[in-house]
């Protein structure tokens, strides 16, 4: 008799949903406003072997004499003495980090949306009286990245990070079954296994730290060009879902993988 499986999922965002200021005005490339929104999920075998790594690191380094002046590393900065957090730890502190992370098992999705065609969707809807709604955008890249993931095990635990002051667990559900709706419909194939979902922050699991960081640093190739960060975790990303590039004629955008591997040369520039 073979043992259940449970595959284990951490999900969060990179970016912003910013578009429009009073009257309609583009924020698009002003301070604090990113040129993307991205939702990733981390599938990690053994996420608490990577729990553990993480929290005995960062002890570590809150131990370590040569960042002990750093304001991050402080306890009332609430940063990395809490947890890891990529845009919030210090250069020392990151590299560490990827370190460990390029040791285990973890296979990443993301979706990204070029807000420059959002913000044309937008203002297409308010022309015609209708408002687009973030969570919509959200709920929508969910439900791609998930569906062809969740058929392979006995049970799925998908945690999301919490999205301002709401868990929206529901309308999260609602997304995945989705998802499991439109694999039978393409494949044929049913799914069955139970999936539960779990609200949560960085700071009481590990997994979120873990997806932060691999969206922060698609992040960086989009937002700046910088490749470095991606490119020393790339094999681990096995998809990556350009849904605004549609230089190839296709609907769906460009969709990079081990066939199609992503490199700055091959991106369609986020600046542009």
């Amino acid at each position: 008799m073979t043992a259940a499986v449970t595959k284990h999922f951490y999900v969060d965002e990179a970016g912003d949903l910013t578009l429009m200021g009073r009257r309609g005005k583009s924020l698009l490339g002003t301070e604090g406003v990113s040129r993307c929104f991205m939702v990733g999920v981390a599938h990690i075998v053994d996420p608490a072997a990577v729990g553990r790594e993480l929290e005995e690191l960062r002890q570590a380094l809150l131990r370590d004499p040569y960042l002990e002046g750093i304001p991050s590393m402080q306890p009332e900065a609430g940063k990395t003495a809490l947890c890891f957090h990529a845009k919030d730890d210090c250069t020392e502190v990151r590299m560490a980090v990827f370190k460990l992370l390029a040791r285990h098992d973890i296979k990443v999705q993301v979706g990204v949306r070029r807000k420059t065609e959002l913000l044309s969707a937008a203002r297409q809807a308010q022309a015609a009286g209708v408002r687009i709604d973030p969570n919509t955008v959200y709920d929508n890249i969910v439900k791609t990245i998930f569906k062809r993931t969740l058929h392979t095990a006995d049970e799925n635990v998908i945690c999301f990070a919490r999205r301002g002051k709401s868990d929206r667990q529901e309308a999260l559900a609602h997304a995945i079954r989705r998802s499991k709706a439109n694999f039978v419909r393409d494949t044929g194939i049913e799914t069955n296994c139970p999936t539960r979902i779990i609200p949560s922050v960085p700071s009481a699991e590990a997994g979120l730290q873990v997806i932060d960081y691999f969206l922060w640093a698609v992040q960086r190739l989009y937002e700046r060009g910088e490749d470095r960060y991606f490119n020393f975790l790339a094999p681990r990303y096995r998809l990556i879902m350009d849904f605004d590039d549609k230089r190839s004629g296709k609907s769906y955008g460009t969709w990079y993988s081990d066939q199609n591997p992503l490199t700055k040369e091959k991106m369609m520039p986020a600046t542009s």
